[in-house]
């Protein structure tokens, strides 16, 4: 504020107060604009959010391309016939669930490589996922992609889950039509019913060909032992040492008996006789030769040159207990190979089918309502710790 004073007056005017402006409306240059642009300047990553979200929803909710879902329900089991039980018909019939390693051996083959490769030639999978009428998202993009290419798209469109309380194994094919879901379905039951057995029975024929080669091995032994045992009768000239042996300690026996008699009958006569009498000395002759007699068996029992019937008897039974031995083993090994034989020409673990595989009427996948609130979900959820990162940089540089 001023104040004027009128020339050639000493009196001052009035102040001039100056009209105030208004500071609180911006100008039109000041106005702040409200558009898109703004937005996407001010909150870039929300802006991002939007547009990931404007993209992906509508592919989920109008152009996903529909997927049949087919679904198997199987179950590996073993049959086995128990030590402790009779074999018949029932026995062979029955089965026992196989443990986790069958299920995790059948879900490694279901989804191998081999198993794509002969999927592709049974049911051409690869002229099906590459079809170009479907979405470029969820379809194989060429033909002739690479086999792991090929693969890794295989794995995302079969699943083999398992139930560990059940024992139950799961098996899903996904394809853009019912039929070919279906035909994915069956044949990977079938295949994986054919994989089992085979293995199963590759293990027994080989157990029955080991079998065989040790009854051969086996039977060679035991004809050797035998031989040996009917050389050494022949070279002893005795069909039984130690019947023979046996004869002799009786024949020794009985003439220790007789020379007791005599040896008693001489006492007698002694009592009365002189020494010199014919019967004494007669008696005397006779328990010499029972003397005499009696060594000469009792050598052929045992002598210090070990050319004596005891050695004889004892190498004899000890060929006689390996030829008995050998035989043994060549009677549990002819059961042991009728067991294998029984094992390889049975089925030892089969793929029972409790639900066999559906053929879809409507499309399962994708779950458009379901994926489109995932996607939004997930969106928001990056943005927001986006946010909160830009956040905490901005902080600190303040």
């Amino acid at each position: 504020m001023e104040t004027v004073t009128a020339p050639g007056s000493d009196r001052p005017k009035e102040p001039v107060v100056e009209p105030k402006r208004r500071l609180d409306k911006p100008t039109a240059k000041e106005t702040p604009r409200k558009g898109v642009g703004s937005f996407v300047r001010r909150r870039p990553i929300m802006a991002a959010a939007v547009l990931a979200i404007l993209l992906g929803a509508p592919y989920w909710l109008f152009f996903a391309s529909d997927r049949f879902v087919s679904e198997a329900h199987v179950i590996v089991q073993k049959s086995e016939i128990s030590s402790g039980t009779t074999f018949d018909v029932a026995s062979l019939l029955g089965g026992t669930p196989a443990n986790k390693g069958d299920q995790l051996l059948l879900r490694d083959y279901l989804l191998s490589v081999d198993m794509s490769k002969k999927l592709d030639q049974q049911l051409q999978l690869r002229q099906h996922y590459s079809d170009r009428s479907r979405d470029m998202v969820s379809r194989l993009w060429f033909e002739d992609s690479t086999q792991e290419r090929f693969h890794q798209y295989y794995l995302s469109r079969v699943s083999v889950e398992m139930d560990e309380y059940t024992g139950v194994v799961v098996i899903k094919a996904q394809a853009y039509d019912a039929e070919k879901a279906h035909a994915i379905a069956a044949a990977l039951v079938s295949e994986g019913e054919r994989f089992m057995n085979r293995i199963a029975q590759e293990l027994a024929q080989r157990q029955v060909t080991f079998l065989e080669q040790q009854v051969n091995n086996v039977n060679q032994r035991a004809i050797r032992a035998r031989q040996a045992l009917l050389e050494y009768q022949n070279r002893k000239g005795l069909v039984s040492p130690q019947e023979t042996a046996t004869s002799i300690a009786a024949v020794v026996s009985r003439l220790e008996a007789q020379r007791s008699e005599l040896e008693t009958q001489r006492r007698a006569l002694q009592s009365y006789l002189v020494p010199t009498h014919p019967n004494i000395v007669q008696l005397d002759q006779q328990i010499q030769a029972l003397n005499r007699q009696a060594d000469v068996e009792r050598a052929k029992l045992t002598a210090p040159s070990g050319r004596a019937l005891n050695r004889t008897v004892e190498e004899f039974q000890r060929l006689e207990m390996e030829a008995t031995f050998v035989q043994d083993m060549y009677k549990t090994s002819l059961t042991a190979l009728e067991s294998g034989r029984v094992e390889a020409t049975r089925t030892v673990k089969q793929v029972s089918v409790i639900q066999t595989p559906t053929k879809p009427e409507y499309a399962l996948e994708p779950r458009r309502i379901y994926n489109t609130v995932l996607l939004m979900l997930v969106v928001l959820l990056l943005a927001g710790v986006a946010n909160l990162l830009v956040a905490i940089v901005r902080d600190h540089k303040d």
